[in-house]
């Protein structure tokens, strides 16, 4: 027992300081654009390789668009999994280690980029391994349920996975056929997520959704728990919620901790998963029909077609110009009614979000960039032509320029009447999570329609994590008429650092003041054991009760219907700032619960409840004698908080203990 607890003492500290390092804040900022700045992000990157009996798996990350392939080798043999449309990666990678291709194992027709199913073909005359229902025009070998193929001395077992989309296929891996070391689960099972079901045309996602459950429930989840699980996307992606930013999971961990598989109920499966979508990118949908039709191949070593700086191309009506810079840059000047998506960022997502599919495109930056914008582009089936901006300037053409504004000055500028109207184009959760004052919230896909409701002559500041987002808000609202739209500079991210408030600034209130205020008021405030039992007796289903401890701990002990959640995941996870619901957090002895409680309630106005002493505290006041003695419940780890906070009644199959047992540390 003492050890157990050493243990579990060691993992609440090695998990607390993740949180106390961090600046008050920053914690509850969670950025995908952040992730992905890098100059080395846009390339294709070896993972990992996994060794296996026989055979070895090296996994492939773009982090740009977070997709995993791969390559499954054993022999001199390899069977590439989900590959993206530039091929050139997999084709060194070949060569390298002097490999010969068995073939290409596609899970579906994805739809958040092109594969590269027809360039490896036209390269290496290999089959496509491909579901029998997928609708492909292209020759494939058409896969079943139970069908088996060998690759050196891996087995990989083809499994009928629908429920992301119709086709979906996954594959086990292992020696023989009944000893699956791994499954290759494409876009069915993530990391923490499950695969949205709202891409497919024709069926219901409601029907989709009961696919996924079923196929979980009546066929993978019978998979040992050791089994590795390898996703074709990670975090980041668009193709699911919950994702975690983490290669692989196993069968075992996805069972007790995803947060959609904790639903055992069919119907509250389906619910959970409707309820977690959001919009899906408008390219979406003509990628999957491009990858069942068969992308067209691509030249690769041809130039990028140039355009002449013309006045013709600041009409939005005729054409969609792409800034390729940083944000900075195309605030000094850019052509006017261009959008700024910059590359060194999620560029082709996010072009697929803004850029209509089919419209007359033209990307603007220096010669370099042109090339690097052109050729990530055919990674999602645009086509695009290209102005270098310093033509454009040499012509002296027309410039719109913009002032950024620096965090100081903008919370300046809101203590006063003349404040601009600030509009924050982060996606709702985000904005409710942390914001920097009383901001309008909308969000940048909508921004071109919802910006209606704004005056186009009324000064508006856009503000996002880290200022890429709102670079791109400038030429959107330019476009729609606005005279005097801007940014702030370095985003949320540069707000925090200098010292500033969130959730509001009170008029006359100085930065520093406002600061101090912050540290010394919003408080955790502590509930007594004694308290706690009454709401539970007499008020359920009107809080929502967290539990901080170590999974061990929380099975061996826990309130009924408390949630059990990682301490880091809690400090960083916004979702857990929303609601008006008291959010109850409990430990061991209150220590944690309280240091986590203050750090919560600088980032929300929902009230933050710590019991006072933990769970000792409780359990001593807690009148047990002979079996009157708290309830063993199953332990639900989850990383999100349920839509409705349960009730504190307990659930059925608890039973009693007859003995005290330690509430863990």
């Amino acid at each position: 027992m003492e050890s157990k607890c050493k243990i579990g003492c060691l993992a609440l500290v090695a998990a607390m300081s993740l949180v106390v390092v961090t600046r008050p804040g920053m914690a509850g900022i969670k950025d995908a654009e952040s992730a992905s700045h890098g100059a080395d992000a846009s390339q294709y990157q070896v993972v990992e390789t996994y060794k296996f009996t026989g055979y070895e798996l090296v996994q492939v990350n773009l982090p740009v668009l977070s997709h995993y392939s791969y390559f499954l080798i054993s022999e001199g043999k390899t069977l590439v999994v989900d590959p993206g449309r530039d091929v050139q990666f997999y084709v060194d990678l070949i060569k390298e280690k002097g490999l010969s291709v068995a073939g290409i194992f596609l899970t579906h027709s994805h739809a958040d980029f092109v594969a590269g199913h027809t360039e490896m073909v036209k390269l290496f005359g290999c089959p496509i391994y491909q579901s029998a229902k997928s609708g492909a025009k292209y020759k494939i070998e058409a896969i079943a349920d139970g069908v088996t193929l060998q690759v050196g001395k891996a087995v990989v077992e083809f499994l009928d996975t629908p429920g992301h989309v119709l086709d979906g296929t996954s594959a086990t891996v292992g020696p023989t056929k009944d000893s699956p070391e791994l499954i290759l689960t494409g876009d069915f099972l993530f990391v923490g997520g499950v695969g949205r079901p709202d891409l497919v045309t024709g069926t219901t996602s409601s029907a989709l959704a009961g696919m996924l459950y079923d196929t979980w429930a009546a066929k993978v989840s019978k998979l040992p728990d050791s089994v590795k699980v390898f996703p074709a996307h990670g975090a980041g992606s668009l193709c699911g919620a919950h994702l975690k930013d983490q290669p692989f999971s196993t069968i075992g961990e996805e069972r007790t901790s995803n947060p959609t598989l904790q639903h055992k109920n069919r119907s509250e499966f389906i619910t959970a998963v409707l309820s977690e979508l959001q919009e899906p990118p408008q390219y979406f949908g003509h990628n999957a029909a491009m990858n069942r039709d068969g992308p067209p191949l691509v030249d690769w070593q041809e130039a990028v077609s140039k355009v002449a700086a013309q006045a013709e191309l600041t009409d939005a009506s005729k054409y969609y110009v792409v800034d390729l810079r940083d944000s900075k840059s195309f605030a000094a000047g850019h052509v006017p009614n261009s959008v700024n998506i910059g590359l060194r960022g999620r560029f082709e997502t996010w072009t697929g979000i803004m850029a209509p599919w089919g419209s007359n495109m033209v990307v603007c930056g220096s010669a370099d960039e042109l090339i690097e914008a052109a050729h990530r582009l055919h990674r999602i089936g645009y086509t695009t032509r290209g102005l270098n901006f310093e033509d454009w300037t040499k012509a002296a053409m027309p410039l719109l320029k913009n002032t950024l504004v620096s965090p100081k000055e903008l919370y300046a500028r809101m203590q006063s009447n003349t404040s601009p109207m600030i509009v924050d184009v982060r996606l709702p959760n985000e904005w409710m999570g942390l914001r920097i004052g009383t901001v309008l919230n909308l969000p940048l896909n909508k921004l071109s329609e919802l910006s209606s409701k704004l005056d186009v002559s009324q000064p508006v500041v856009a503000v996002c994590n880290s200022a890429y987002r709102s670079s791109m808000a400038i030429g959107i609202l330019e476009r729609k008429g606005f005279k005097n739209a801007t940014s702030l500079e370095g985003g949320s991210e540069a707000w925090i650092e200098a010292g500033l408030p969130v959730y509001g600034a009170e008029k006359g209130t100085t930065a520093a003041a406002s600061t101090q205020i912050r540290r010394m008021i919003p408080l955790p405030e502590r509930i007594c054991a004694r308290e706690l039992k009454r709401l539970m007796m007499d008020l359920p289903g009107t809080f929502h009760i967290v539990d901080i401890r170590p999974a061990e701990m929380f099975a061996d002990y826990s309130l009924p219907n408390s949630q059990n959640v990682d301490i880091a995941e809690l400090a960083s996870n916004p979702a857990f700032l929303v609601g008006m619901t008291p959010l109850i957090i409990v430990d061991r002895d209150g220590s944690y619960a309280m240091a986590l409680g203050g750090i919560l309630s600088q980032k929300t106005q929902r009230p933050i409840k710590v019991l006072y002493e933990g769970l000792e505290s409780y359990w001593m006041e807690s009148d047990f004698s002979g079996v009157s003695t708290p309830q063993v419940t199953t332990p639900q780890i989850r990383t999100t908080p349920p839509a409705v906070s349960p009730s504190p009644a307990a659930p059925s199959g608890t039973q009693p203990i007859t003995r005290k047992k330690s509430a863990g540390c």
